[in-house]
């Protein structure tokens, strides 16, 4: 049923421990922060679990500070007229810089090599002694002149990839939707790889930056390690779902991969020949949290104020410059004259209209329509009534 509402003061309830710098965005005259509201304006969150969570009918956003959203119920969002936010890019140099650590860490055993250390402990003078006659069991490789494959070019694979460069790699990408904006930002001197098959052809190392979808489950399977390089190091910081375990565990311990490093351990994992496991480390930065929340809130408080939308993964992203004029937003199924119908219900109180912005995305569109008038309070109810008796209208507000 569709919903129409007037804006007040916006309640915000965090799931999570947000961080304070994030929350500030929120201003004290138009916010309140309450997590003990069961039916708030806004969630923000990070990893806690929604799925079983019920919304109430005052929901408007729900902003994941992070890029993943596997634990917001995203289509039962949109069938709400919910917008869901995440920030894609506010925790990409942290990610980035894991990715690089584990890449040479990884290629010279330094991980083994410590953990071997360690267990020298206790055995006084002879230690030195025994670092120098061990040590040779740790020999490992340099990174330069080998080849990286990054499959994804992202906010993420952009700056590995850049950076592997700087490092005298070689770099080769595959990326079929590739957006002009991270165009812009990638070295011309990354190799572009026609297919997929061909990265893992002509690779020595593989890191992967994709969301989680059907078409990515498990794209690191029997087939795929048959087309690598013996000895290849595959580095997920992406999602561990991406990699079919069954079929990695056999690669290990066949040898045609040499090296798998994960941020998303498991008991599979931790049972796995020659395998880095990192505790889901890699957005793990004071910085990248502060950033992920910062980013997160604004996009939430620019929602809630102008209707103004940007990093949505359920609703199409429009912008309209916000005059301070009433403004109409309507979420509505995308079928035909959805918007002739909105602007005659206005028009209908002898209202002019100033601006408007509509943007589809499937099976769903938005608009945004400024008036003109100074609208007298008193007949918004009626602009309202209107309104929500269009029928595919999913949720409307009047700003």
């Amino acid at each position: 049923m569709s919903t129409v509402t007037i804006e007040k003061i916006k309640t915000i309830k965090t799931l999570n421990a947000i961080a304070e710098s994030g929350l500030k965005v929120f201003n004290k005259d138009s916010f309140i922060i309450d997590n003990e509201n069961e039916n708030p304006d806004a969630f923000v969150v990070r990893s806690f679990n929604m799925h079983s969570l019920e919304f109430g009918d005052q929901l408007k956003a729900i902003a994941r500070a992070g890029a993943g959203v596997n634990n917001i119920p995203v289509d039962k969002c949109t069938e709400q007229g919910i917008v869901v936010f995440n920030t894609p890019g506010a925790n990409a140099n942290a990610v980035k810089e894991m990715v690089i650590t584990s890449l040479i860490a990884s290629s010279r055993n330094l991980f083994a090599g410590i953990a071997w250390t360690k267990g020298l402990e206790g055995e006084g003078d002879q230690v030195p002694k025994l670092v120098e006659a061990g040590k040779k069991q740790f020999v490992g490789k340099e990174i330069k002149g080998k080849t990286l494959g990054v499959i994804g070019l992202g906010a993420i694979g952009a700056l590995v990839a850049n950076d592997a460069l700087d490092l005298d790699m070689d770099v080769i990408g595959f990326d079929p939707f590739i957006s002009v904006d991270t165009a812009w930002n990638l070295s011309r001197n990354v190799k572009r790889a026609m297919s997929i098959e061909q990265l893992f052809a002509e690779s020595d190392y593989i890191t992967v930056h994709v969301p989680f979808t059907p078409d990515t489950k498990g794209m690191f399977n029997k087939e795929t390690f048959s087309i690598m390089k013996p000895g290849v190091h595959i580095l997920n910081f992406s999602r561990g779902e991406l990699v079919n375990e069954v079929d990695m565990a056999v690669a290990l311990e066949d040898g045609i991969v040499g090296e798998y490093i994960t941020d998303f351990p498991n008991e599979n994992v931790l049972q796995m020949k020659n395998t880095i496991a990192i505790p889901h480390l890699g957005a793990s930065t004071q910085e990248s949290e502060e950033n992920c929340a910062i980013m997160a809130a604004r996009q939430v408080k620019e929602f809630l104020e102008t209707g103004n939308i940007k990093n949505s993964v359920n609703f199409p992203n429009a912008t309209l410059p916000y005059t301070g004029k009433r403004r109409v937003t309507a979420f509505h199924l995308n079928v035909p004259n959805m918007v002739g119908q909105i602007t005659s219900a206005i028009s209908g109180y002898h209202l002019n209209i100033a601006d408007m912005v509509n943007r589809s995305r499937g099976d769903y569109a938005y608009t945004m329509i400024d008036i003109d008038n100074e609208v007298n309070g008193d007949i918004l109810p009626s602009i309202e009534e209107k309104i929500n008796q269009i029928e595919g209208i999913v949720t409307a507000r009047i700003i």
